[in-house]
């Protein structure tokens, strides 16, 4: 019985830091993304330069949304 709660216990800590790593990279993108359309609109000859950041931005969330989800699996 012990040993089925703690089953129970890892899967649910596993959903839940892959639900935390999705909820952080959804929300992370959308304010690099918008940000990023706000700068363009104001000045647009960087426009360029920008979505070169924009680029690197994006993929250091989704990197860190990874991470998350190989942690959820190593809990598991």
């Amino acid at each position: 019985m012990e040993n089925a709660l703690m089953v129970v216990a890892s899967v649910l800590a596993a959903g839940l830091i892959g639900a935390g790593a999705a909820l952080g990279a959804a929300l992370g993108n959308s304010r690099v993304t918008s940000t990023t359309i706000e700068c363009m609109a104001r000045q647009p000859e960087v426009q360029a330069r920008l979505f070169t950041v924009f680029l690197l931005g994006s993929a250091f969330v989704e990197a860190l949304a990874l991470i998350g989800f190989v942690v959820a699996l190593i809990v598991k």
